[in-house]
């Protein structure tokens, strides 16, 4: 019962909250004119930077409300590392909004935003081997000054991780509510997981219901046809968030990949298909798998919901599957995504 209270709890606040973003927004004028990409869906001007309403009410319960629940799994200083870190990426992204950042300054923020974590200490030292055992990934130890020590292994681990989380989730906004629901299906499923009596970890599931319920109240407003978008810092947040809880839970990266795995495939996909036609990789085209479903016929509101049920299939699987048979279901999902990949490529020629 205390999960679900601090879930609805959370859920009404990001509504609340989100409203009075979107009017802030709105009065700057930080918003989505469609006229000026062709990529856009939508017709009319939409408030941007709906990210900061997700940042604002989660952090609001972590601090006052639940100051004193964690200390066990997650550190004080972890949340510490997590608020830095995405109060990075709320600022790069307000700036992006208003003023169209170069995409070279524009990846400042993630990069900052990763370091700030592994800064924080937040990073497992040693990972299960899906075969048996685990690997360990402190042998490597350099020293730097009074930041302290680079665990080489884990701390690039880290790093390459929340970087291709952020840029998952990124790439991913395209469609009315697609990241929020995604993203809300991962932190249900590290919450449910967090439960199990191999794992229980209390401090876990709270940190993830916690914010599976700010997720889904902006999901309100950003649902088809979405009166407010996520903004270059929401999209980054909420793969940094994502990413984040999936290494404090003590490694949960399986788990995580198989919520994020379609998401995550296309987008090494589309570079490809990018560095294949020599165009540049930051540069946004109509290649994404939920772009591609728009084209073959479904309404955004379908291709939202198909990315749903395959995101929630491959993550509510996390929850009987042992390491190994995690591994075999990241091996199919991979297939699944390669075999997209060359229809699509065969329905575009």
């Amino acid at each position: 019962m205390q999960y679900i209270g601090y879930f609805i709890f959370a859920f009404f606040l990001s509504l609340f909250i989100t409203a009075i973003v979107r009017m802030v927004m709105q009065k700057y004028h930080i918003v989505d004119i469609p006229r000026t990409k062709t990529r856009k869906i939508h017709k009319k001007k939409i408030p941007l930077g709906g990210g900061l309403a997700i940042f604002i009410s989660f952090f609001l319960i972590i601090f006052l409300l639940l100051s004193n629940s964690f200390g066990q799994e997650i550190l004080p200083k972890h949340i510490w590392g997590l608020f830095f870190g995405g109060l990075v990426l709320m600022v790069g992204g307000i700036l992006d909004d208003k003023y169209n950042l170069k995409a070279k300054y524009q990846i400042l923020f993630p990069i900052l935003a990763a370091l700030t974590v592994i800064l924080f200490g937040i990073g497992p030292h040693e990972i299960t081997n899906p075969l048996g055992g685990v690997f360990t990934l402190d042998q490597w130890v350099l020293s730097v000054g009074t930041l302290g020590n680079w665990v080489v292994l884990a701390d690039t681990l880290v790093f390459c991780w929340l970087m291709g989380m952020m840029f998952t989730t990124k790439f991913l906004d395209g469609l009315d509510g697609l990241v929020t629901g995604v993203v809300s299906i991962g932190a249900m499923m590290i919450f449910f997981l967090s439960l199990q009596a191999q794992w229980y970890q209390p401090e876990v599931a709270l940190f993830s219901i916690v914010f599976a319920g700010c997720c889904l109240g902006f999901l309100v407003w950003n649902w088809h046809p979405a009166k407010i978008f996520l903004g270059e810092g929401g999209s980054l947040f909420t793969g940094f968030m994502i990413g984040s809880l999936a290494i404090i839970s003590g490694g949960k990266i399986a788990t995580t990949l198989l919520v994020m795995g379609i998401p995550a495939l296309d987008v090494i996909r589309v570079i490809m298909r990018r560095i294949q036609k020599k165009k540049p990789i930051h540069i946004g085209d109509n290649e994404h798998l939920h772009f591609k479903l728009i084209e073959s016929g479904l309404t955004q509101r379908q291709a939202v919901l198909l990315m749903y049920v395959i995101s929630f299939l491959f993550g509510v699987t996390t929850l009987f599957l042992q390491s190994s048979e995690k591994l075999v279901a990241l091996v199919f999902l991979f297939i699944l995504m390669l075999l997209l990949g060359v229809w699509f490529g065969k329905k575009s020629r």
